[in-house]
């Protein structure tokens, strides 16, 4: 049996080296284990912070324009799931019921601007244009309402805003239902002379 000495072999300076088959090394270098160094992005919390305010302002941009591209559709869409439900509880089952109301969706789009785009009467002009504008007001209430409720405490100024939203909303819908309006035929409207 081989005796061990007190010096390791292979180490001129007598410091303990392991075997260079268990770490891939020889015994005449060293080897230097340096800390992993960290990359620095340069995002503190003040730039996420910041980051996060511009991604709500864009979020609260994108759900304002779709709510005032889509409030036309406030009493044809309200109507549909409420054709479509009345369909689901007699029977007619997912598919049927969801038919159902796309197709009561689209037939109460479609009358509501042929009236209001071939009506004469002004009163009803003005009676179809509110039938559509008054539930798009109601739900741009409600859409400025709960985003200013998350932006200011004051259950007045909520209230403020959430009037001004209603009627902002409102009289884009009555715009958009007004814009439906055929076009003329030409010579129609030329003033003889």
């Amino acid at each position: 049996m081989r005796r061990r000495s007190a010096r390791p072999s292979g180490n001129p300076n007598g410091f303990p080296l392991r075997s260079s088959l268990n770490f891939g090394y020889t015994e005449v270098c060293a080897v230097v284990v340096v800390e992993g160094a960290t990359v620095d992005l340069h995002l503190t919390e003040h730039t996420t912070m910041v980051l996060g305010i511009l991604l709500s302002i864009t979020a609260i941009g994108v759900v304002c324009w779709l709510l005032f591209t889509l409030a036309i559709y406030a009493l044809p869409l309200f109507g549909g799931i409420t054709v479509g439900t009345w369909a689901y509880g007699t029977g007619a089952g997912w598919p049927g019921s969801i038919v159902v109301g796309l197709l009561a969706t689209g037939l109460m789009l479609g009358i509501g601007q042929f009236l209001f785009a071939f009506a004469r009467p002004v009163w009803l002009r003005l009676t179809i244009g509110l039938v559509f504008a008054a539930p798009a007001a109601v739900a741009g209430y409600h859409a400025v309402h709960g985003i200013a409720k998350h932006a200011m405490p004051s259950e007045t100024w909520q209230f403020i805003f959430a009037v001004a939203g209603a009627i902002a909303v409102g009289a884009t819908a009555w715009i958009r239902i007004a814009g439906t309006e055929p076009t003329r035929r030409s010579g129609q409207n030329l003033v003889r002379g």
